[in-house]
């Protein structure tokens, strides 16, 4: 089966112990590696740096496939369970400024192109007052 979207990209990333890697630092609440943009990726147009356009989601579809793909989508899942596990504890100090606003844009970008999960839902009423991020929806 040819991989129209090259979401290999993404498994690639993910592996030698870098999925592990995250999900750990998610668990425990202290994003220390860079792994943001293959775990939480965002619609392309946001990010302007090699890995950000790399990674970037081109649309809504590549997006669904995403969540449908066999290892990514449950990892996805996997990985917002963990930050909902967290409590109320602000994003921004899990995973500083910069990437809660990434993981802002990835689960508005998911929130559309996935089946409605109450993991989504969570996230974004928890720590972003409901509200989809602008950029992305402008975007998408």
């Amino acid at each position: 089966m040819t991989d129209a979207w090259d979401l290999d990209r993404f498994v690639e990333a993910q592996d030698g112990g870098t999925y592990e890697q995250a999900l750990g630092e998610l668990t425990v609440g202290a994003k220390r590696s860079h792994w943001m943009w293959f775990v939480f990726p965002q619609v392309a147009g946001l990010g302007r740096s090699e890995m950000s356009v790399r990674y970037a989601l081109s649309s809504v579809d590549e997006a669904a496939a995403y969540w449908a793909h066999d290892v990514l989508g449950p990892r996805y899942e996997e990985c917002c369970r963990a930050l909902v596990d967290l409590g109320d504890v602000p994003m921004s100090e899990v995973l500083g400024a910069v990437d809660a606003q990434k993981l802002h844009s990835s689960l508005t970008l998911f929130s559309t192109a996935a089946p409605a999960t109450a993991t989504f839902e969570l996230l974004l009423a928890r720590h972003f007052d409901g509200e989809p991020d602008q950029a992305t929806t402008a975007l998408i």
